[in-house]
């Protein structure tokens, strides 16, 4: 096996199992033992018009991009094909939907990182982390966007349909993944790096505050807490 096949193997086949390790560990064993962390620091007392734009343009974004990515990525084709989905409309449908949410995403973004840079007392209340996963996040978007006009000369969806392979076959433990994006272009390869690297830096980041806002959905679905007055005891 020589170096370039070796690289692509460890970053698309085992990388990608040390980042989720880390990932879910990671969040868990901060949650037991740092629960005062865990939050996203909020500054929103100092320039709350520009965090109000930009944090609001960044979540839309990056909601909707998560969304995208792990219905289009981890739902198996026949399912697509069932719903009557093809490949084609599927990659047209990537494009127009990522080319917004990302535009949405690095435009909160550019607001969120000239604010907290700009700013001397956001800066005196930030920590490096929270600066890095600003700029890894930045990245990762303009790699997204800059991979819509790669997408764009594979139309019918046939690169698309390797990512799929990729992600299904990492999720599920099954061989051969990182074959499948040996020859993809260097853009989507940087963009899964990065995306990998995202998670594998996330316990240590306020980004964990995301796990309490998926927590919050199951608060809705808790039976309601019956209280009786004193008198009614007797």
């Amino acid at each position: 096996m020589d170096f370039k096949t070796y690289l692509n193997q460890f970053l698309f086949g085992y990388y990608p199992y040390i980042c989720l390790a880390v990932f879910f560990l990671g969040s868990l064993i901060r949650f037991d033992r740092e629960q005062y962390t865990w939050k996203s620091d909020s500054s929103q007392l100092l320039r709350h018009g520009q965090l109000r734009w930009g944090s609001n343009l960044f979540h839309i974004g990056v909601l909707g991009i998560f969304a995208g990515h792990f219905t289009g990525l981890l739902t198996p084709l026949r399912i697509w094909h069932a719903l009557g989905i093809m490949p084609a409309e599927k990659q047209l449908t990537a494009i127009v939907g990522g080319g917004i949410f990302g535009l949405m995403c690095v435009i909160g973004l550019a607001i969120l990182i000239h604010r907290r840079l700009s700013d001397p007392r956001v800066s005196a209340s930030s920590r490096p982390a929270d600066v890095l996963i600003l700029f890894m996040l930045f990245a990762q978007v303009i790699l997204g966007l800059a991979g819509i006009p790669l997408s764009m000369q594979h139309m019918d969806g046939s690169e698309m349909v390797k990512f799929m392979g990729w992600a299904q076959r990492i999720w599920s433990f099954r061989g051969g993944a990182a074959d499948l994006v040996a020859n993809v272009s260097i853009v989507f390869k940087l963009h899964l790096v990065l995306g990998l690297t995202i998670f594998l830096v996330f316990p240590f980041t306020r980004l964990v505050h995301i796990w309490s806002g998926f927590a919050s959905v199951f608060y809705l679905l808790r039976p309601y807490q019956l209280t009786r007055s004193r008198g009614a005891n007797r």
